[in-house]
């Protein structure tokens, strides 16, 4: 054996020495990064792999440059259409336990969770999803977010994540979903919002806070929150923060993939890689797969098609009981929904009023009627229990 190699052979060796006691770990996970595709050079992302690879992950980057560094092992590739082509044989036949990339053509069904710094607290939180479609109506697509979110944050070693969700369209018809979920037996622990009124929808505060663990919302919303927590500080074209965009989760989906921007830079992308070490060690893929049988257990399926929406109908016509003082406040509905439930309320001859509180859409009830008009748009579907 040359001299070259076997010094070469004992650097590595102390220097897996060095991670194990800088870490409390050896190298534990290999993962896969692209290197080519981003609005930077291409050694910002050789530079992330440098300081994952400090930190004991095995790097695999694909690009157009030899690396001789310790921990990473470079496979050439001429663009970057071929870099995935290489990106999936690495991980078909098993080289990398992960990829982290820049675009991935995720099926529907599947979409990312990404992972941010909370500014207010320093905290993590999942953004639940911040890329792809879980599904193609909005209410399903934010109930399997949620459970996305969950799963994710069960993988990197939180046992009973909190979740909270934006206070957008859709927000309270999914949270009565998740709840009728919990009601068959899978354990979903919402989060209590920092402003006065408490609840599991979530506000602006609660999203700087970090105030659940998993924060749902639609894919758009989360792709821009996401951009403005990584990037808030360069200006938006350099992100600096976090962790990217996450892995895609969903039921059809057999690889660890993580999706980085074009516009992030090493420490987003060091991020990631130290993200996606984080859930091949905590055995990602088996507890996607346990959690999802829970699900169907719960009678996930059954509960997604009962809130699919109605082909439209000839709207009745209703007649407006006799006028009532009105100042009591039922919250739940959603702005769709908010004068169906007005309607639904006058079939029953109770007089009730559509308005707009602090905090979104409120149906206004007389004093004496509020109970039996609450009963009443819950047993429509309008509110939750």
């Amino acid at each position: 054996m040359a001299e070259k190699e076997t010094k070469q052979i004992i650097a590595d060796v102390f220097q897996g020495l060095a991670n194990t006691l800088e870490t409390s770990r050896g190298v534990s996970s290999t993962v896969a990064l692209t290197a080519l595709g981003s609005e930077h050079d291409e050694a910002e992302l050789i530079e992330a792999a440098k300081m994952a690879a400090d930190k004991g992950i095995s790097v695999k980057v694909i690009g157009t440059q030899k690396i001789d560094y310790s921990g990473i092992e470079s496979f050439l590739v001429s663009d970057a259409e071929e870099g995935h082509k290489k990106l999936e044989e690495l991980l078909n036949e098993g080289v990398a336990d992960a990829g982290v990339t820049m675009h991935y053509p995720f099926p529907i069904g599947v979409s990312t969770v990404g992972r941010v710094l909370t500014p207010a607290k320093g905290k993590h939180m999942y953004l639940a999803t911040t890329t792809g479609t879980s599904a193609l109506t909005r209410v399903e697509a934010l109930v399997r977010n949620a459970l996305y979110g969950i799963i994710t944050a069960k993988a990197c070693g939180i046992a009973e994540p909190t979740i909270g969700l934006l206070n957008i369209d859709g927000a309270r018809q999914a949270e009565i979903t998740l709840k009728r979920l919990a009601e068959n037996g899978y354990p979903i622990h919402f989060a209590t919002s920092n402003r006065s009124d408490g609840g599991a929808v979530m506000r602006g505060n609660d999203v700087l806070a970090g105030t659940c663990d998993v924060m749902v919302m639609d894919s758009l919303t989360g792709n821009i929150l996401q951009k403005i927590f990584s990037s808030y500080s360069t200006g938006g074209n350099y992100e600096s923060l976090g962790f990217g965009y996450g892995p895609g989760v969903g039921e059809e989906m057999n690889k660890l993939i993580m999706i980085v921007s074009r516009a992030s830079g090493s420490p987003v992308v060091r991020g990631a890689l130290e993200f996606a070490d984080e859930l091949v060690r905590g055995n990602f893929q088996q507890v996607q797969e346990a959690e999802f049988t829970k699900l169907r257990q719960a009678s996930l399926d059954t509960l997604l098609k009962e809130i699919q929406p109605q082909k439209e109908v000839v709207q009745e016509e209703v007649t407006q009981p006799d006028k009532e003082i009105v100042t009591e406040e039922i919250h739940g509905v959603e702005i769709l929904d908010l004068e169906d439930a007005v309607h639904h309320l006058w079939k029953q001859g109770i007089y009730a009023e559509s308005g707009m509180g602090c905090t979104g859409p409120v149906v206004m009830i007389a004093d004496k009627r509020l109970s039996e008009a609450k009963a009443c748009l819950a047993d429509g579907g309008y509110i939750g229990n």
